[in-house]
């Protein structure tokens, strides 16, 4: 791995626009699983009970979900990893134009990287909305709650409460998409990390920076449609490869 982590280092070095693009994998080292992979999320429940309609039609199903949250089978006490503090590092380096991100575990800016430079495509699991007003609660507020309410509801309007995440048959938060979309397509350097760039719309990210005349790195286990594309494709664990590529990286600032 050392030489194609000293050819990602000297991208990075190079780049006056990098656009950081995570998926999954940059998490499972942080404890958390895959949703697809063999013991992922969706081995365990049933993809169906996270459709918007049916969280919005069925009571049964948002009091199931919020007892998951409140006995943290959902939302675990989980901290960031190397790979997490590797870009954060490339922020404080002045060499990240930002991360977009599929992943809803809020790591990215407990690592540092400051909440304007993060674009959560798939929404943020430490927080609520409410899908009437629009009102964001923290998840730890709405988690205490649970000690006396079954079924929160939103204090401002009495409006249903949902984890501010993404559900299946939601769409995207336009402007969080419209943003990534024009950063991707203005920046000089793509790195994916943990993503196997097969969930759409978010793997048109990298797409976006290929076809705007971007280097694309790709590190993640596992072959990804856009390998044939990238400059460098490393496969190995997102914390290792990203602590080699920053140790070069500094040594040649």
């Amino acid at each position: 791995m050392g030489q194609l982590a000293e050819q990602v280092a000297e991208l990075i070095v190079n780049s006056k626009r990098c656009v950081v693009f995570t998926g999954a994998g940059i998490s499972t080292e942080s404890g958390i699983p895959d949703f697809r992979g063999e013991d992922g999320i969706w081995t365990k429940m049933d993809p169906e009970d996270f459709t918007i309609q049916r969280f919005v039609d069925r009571p049964e199903v948002r009091k199931m979900q919020w007892k998951l949250l409140s006995e943290g089978g959902l939302v675990k006490d989980v901290q960031p990893n190397a790979a997490h503090y590797a870009v954060a590092e490339m922020e404080k380096l002045g060499k990240l134009d930002c991360v977009v991100t599929q992943n809803i575990d809020n790591l990215h800016q407990m690592a540092g990287v400051p909440d304007e430079k993060v674009f959560e495509l798939h929404g943020n699991m430490q927080y609520a909305r409410c899908l009437g007003c629009r009102k964001r609660y923290p998840m730890a507020e709405i988690i205490a709650r649970l000690a006396v309410e079954e079924l929160p509801e939103c204090e401002a309007c009495r409006g249903i409460l949902k984890p501010d995440a993404v559900y299946f048959g939601e769409m995207l938060p336009q402007a969080v998409l419209s943003e990534a979309s024009r950063r991707a397509n203005q920046c000089d350097l793509c790195i994916v990390i943990g993503s196997t760039l097969v969930v759409y719309p978010a793997a048109l990210i990298p797409e976006y920076a290929h076809n705007a005349g971007a280097k694309i790195v790709i590190i993640n286990i596992g072959a990804t449609p856009m390998d044939s594309k990238a400059a460098v494709c490393i496969e190995g664990k997102a914390g290792e490869t990203m602590s080699s590529i920053m140790q070069h990286v500094r040594a040649g600032i």
